[in-house]
């Protein structure tokens, strides 16, 4: 029995690696990729600001396509990633379970876009320009390649993982391992974390923190609400199953 053991749990860590090893060489032929046109995303990105951004050293440049590859890349990875983690614990699952979890992949990829997007098209413009009026004409601006695009990143990036967590939610709920109830009891700790969490992504301002701390509330609200309609519904569902065996 022990033997037996002892071989499923090398045969779920072989399987776990196996799905490890093919999303991380998917993510490096996705960054190689992205790399190849990394200068035509870099030129649609740049060409529209009011600046010329400046290089203190060589190797800045090289830096900053690192960046643009790697979030392309992570995106372009994350429908692989979601389908290799449901393969590896698909065995486990019914046949209901494995239709609920497989409509769920496309969702991660989705939600990503979209909070990589919210990041980019309304928050970052929001923040950057409130810094910058800050000056009032009493700086001259100048912004290195580097520092505007890991400030970018920082408003943009986080929002993309962020933005999944109704999709999380909604699953976790659909396997039954979280309810809506047990949501709303810990929601003062959840919005604790998520106030911590937006005050570590955002510049060292006031604005900064509450634009990004009110959507993530929204985020969670959104999530509850979600969860307690699977919720109910899973519910009712058992409720008809119970009358009818009867």
């Amino acid at each position: 029995m022990e033997n037996q053991i002892k071989t499923s749990m090398i045969q779920h860590l072989e399987e776990l690696r196996k799905r490890i090893i093919i999303t991380l060489v998917v993510f490096t032929l996705f960054l190689v990729l992205t790399f190849i046109y990394v200068q035509d995303i870099y030129n649609v990105i740049v060409k529209d600001l009011p600046f010329k951004l400046a290089l203190l050293g060589p190797s800045d440049i090289i830096l900053v396509y690192l960046m643009i590859a790697t979030v392309v890349a992570i995106a372009a990875t994350i429908p692989v990633a979601a389908h290799q983690t449901w393969l590896f614990i698909h065995p486990a699952l019914t046949a209901k379970e494995r239709k609920v979890t497989s409509a769920y992949i496309p969702a991660l990829f989705i939600l990503f876009i979209l909070g990589i997007s919210f990041g980019y098209f309304i928050l970052f413009p929001i923040v950057l320009n409130f810094l910058m009026s800050l000056s009032n004409g009493m700086f001259t601006t100048f912004f290195t390649t580097e520092k505007y695009f890991r400030f970018m990143l920082h408003m943009t990036l986080p929002f993309g993982f962020l933005f999944e967590m109704p999709v999380v939610i909604l699953f976790l709920t659909s396997l039954g391992i979280i309810n809506p109830y047990r949501l709303q009891k810990i929601r003062k700790y959840s919005y604790f974390i998520l106030i911590v969490i937006s005050i570590l992504i955002t510049p060292p301002d006031f604005l900064s923190d509450i634009l990004v701390t009110i959507p993530l509330l929204l985020l969670y609200e959104s999530s509850v609400s979600l969860s307690k309609f699977v919720y109910n519904r899973h519910q009712r569902e058992k409720e008809s199953k119970k009358y009818e065996s009867v």
